[in-house]
């Protein structure tokens, strides 16, 4: 089960975000500090904080909140 909370966390943490800005606008197109170095940042933190190994493939699109939200509950789901 996806802990949101912890999530927003780590997004927030590595890209020097307010937690409570993190929604459904909250994208690399609307994030100033969200480059591609942060950007794989973004992916190691998740994948240590979660316990989880996201796919390359994966991991280059997840460049909005919705859609790091839903990759990190595929993987989750998979154990």
């Amino acid at each position: 089960m996806l802990d949101e909370d912890k999530l927003k966390q780590v997004v927030a943490d590595v890209l020097a975000a307010d937690v409570a800005s993190i929604g459904p606008d909250f994208s690399m197109d609307t994030v100033e500090q969200w480059d591609s170095l942060r950007h794989m940042t973004l992916v190691l933190a998740i994948e240590d904080s979660f316990g989880i190994s996201i796919p390359d493939e994966e991991a280059a699109n997840i460049t909005s909140w919705p859609l790091i939200r839903l990759v990190v509950e595929e993987q989750l789901a998979q154990g």
